[in-house]
């Protein structure tokens, strides 16, 4: 991982594993996947996936301002999701954090997320 430098904020939830926030290599940030989780709690957030979402986007924010970047620097987001017939729910919550253009993306439905979260993103920005 040459010349590659790990991102790390208080202000997003702290890796519940062996990975980094996020790493930075040059312009190029790859942010790890975010769940719903208070940083200063560690818990989920309370509320459906409309409130679930909300905090993902807060989470991803926090750490694309660590990289020096903002979230609507992503170029490419991952979106998973235990629900698919939550798809337009989630749409119109990316819709309000970002301007067109907007990021490419894929929405996969999974089994299962960590800590039984119904929603988690990850994202690639361009600094």
């Amino acid at each position: 991982m040459a010349n590659s430098e790990p991102v790390q904020t208080s202000a997003a939830p702290a890796a519940i594993g062996p990975y980094s926030q996020a790493i930075k290599n040059g312009g190029v940030v790859f942010l790890s996947g975010q769940i719903p989780l208070d940083p200063e709690t560690m818990e989920l957030v309370e509320g459906d996936i409309e409130e679930q979402t909300k905090q993902v986007f807060k989470n991803l924010s926090a750490v694309c301002e660590a990289a020096g970047g903002i979230l609507q620097d992503a170029v490419k987001l991952t979106i998973y999701i235990t629900d698919l017939t939550n798809f337009a729910v989630v749409n119109e919550i990316m819709a309000e954090q970002f301007d067109q253009p907007f990021p490419a993306r894929a929405t996969i439905q999974v089994s299962a997320l960590p800590k039984a979260a119904e929603v988690e993103i990850d994202a690639i920005l361009v600094i």
